[in-house]
């Protein structure tokens, strides 16, 4: 049974429209007039408990917005959707007992006071029983390697500790499904990579739900199998990461190295010439004439080397957002 299921999802919001000009600041204050934004429009999808799925979209796509209706911040404007079984837009406490929103912008922490404090008083709301606290907090700090850490005051931690005790903080009451969004916004490489194996350890520990939004396509590729790709507020892919590829790039790149320097006239018939560096060559070429243009290759050039890679996977991603052709 799917722990989280999203149907016919849409909504969308007025924005006042002011014109310019003293003129139009006067009608403005008196006799405002609205267009409606459609931040997401009749998206649905299922995931399934234990599911690492990530979601992905260019700004204003719509993803905190669906995040913001899955976890009951905001009421759609139609469809329906089922948290844990749960309404989310009715708050009932078993439901918020089984979900946690993080948002990699956004602290819960109390700036001034010793990260330990704040974790006293989330213990306190999800009726933690100080035995539990403290076998948690002690489980979860080995984890995330923040035994030292829990003392000083919030201001005092690095960036990366912070979005640790962060994490820490919105995972004391062991939720079933996590809503992610950005958690490794602004952390550096190796604080980055710290998250993710968190993340990786307490999926396969505790089999929690993810949906995982992220600009860092490395955190998808760390984590996820499965993603949902939204673009302006419609779901455009719903598949596996490794499928983007075979739905939305249909080419292969080419890398060559050659016994000799070629000019760039010579090799132009086999394909797209993305880089010619010396005797290094990388042509991109179409998936339905692969095989043959290798065959031509080896046959008509003298190569040391010949390697058929997949495009990166973010290059293809940031091609189809800037395009907007699905």
């Amino acid at each position: 049974m799917s722990i989280i299921v999203a149907e016919n999802l849409s909504q969308s919001y007025p924005v006042a429209i002011k014109e310019p000009g003293l003129r139009g600041t006067i009608t403005h204050f008196f006799r405002r007039t609205y267009r409606n934004i459609n931040a997401v429009q009749d998206v649905s999808f299922n995931i399934e408990p234990g599911e690492v799925v990530g979601f992905l979209g260019p700004n204003g796509a719509g993803k905190t917005t669906t995040l913001k209706m899955l976890t009951g911040l905001i009421h759609a404007s139609s469809g329906t959707v089922k948290v844990a079984g749960y309404d989310p837009f009715r708050r009932q406490e078993a439901f918020l007992h089984k979900i946690t929103l993080i948002m990699g912008q956004k602290q819960q922490l109390i700036w001034d006071l010793p990260a330990i404090d704040s974790l006293k008083i989330n213990a306190a709301v999800y009726n933690i029983s100080d035995k539990e606290f403290h076998r948690r907090v002690g489980e979860l700090t080995e984890m995330l390697s923040l035994e030292t850490k829990l003392t000083q005051p919030v201001r005092k931690l690095s960036l990366g500790e912070r979005m640790k005790a962060e994490l820490l903080a919105s995972l004391l009451h062991h939720p079933q499904v996590l809503f992610l969004d950005e958690p490794t916004l602004g952390l550096d490489v190796n604080a980055q990579v710290g998250v993710r194996d968190f993340l990786r350890e307490y999926n396969q520990l505790y089999q929690a739900t993810v949906l995982l939004t992220s600009h860092y396509m490395a955190d998808i590729r760390a984590l996820c199998q499965r993603v949902l790709l939204i673009y302006q507020g419609k779901l455009m892919y719903d598949g596996r990461l490794d499928g983007l590829l075979e739905n939305f790039a249909p080419y292969r790149e080419i890398y060559v190295e050659l016994s000799q320097v070629l000019p760039a006239e010579q090799l132009m018939s086999y394909g797209d010439i993305q880089l010619l560096e010396g005797r290094a060559v990388r042509f991109i070429v179409q998936r339905e004439v692969l095989t043959r243009t290798v065959s031509r290759i080896l046959a008509d050039l003298d190569v040391i080397d010949l390697t058929v890679t997949e495009p990166p996977v973010e290059e293809v991603i940031g091609k189809v957002f800037k395009s907007g052709v699905f």
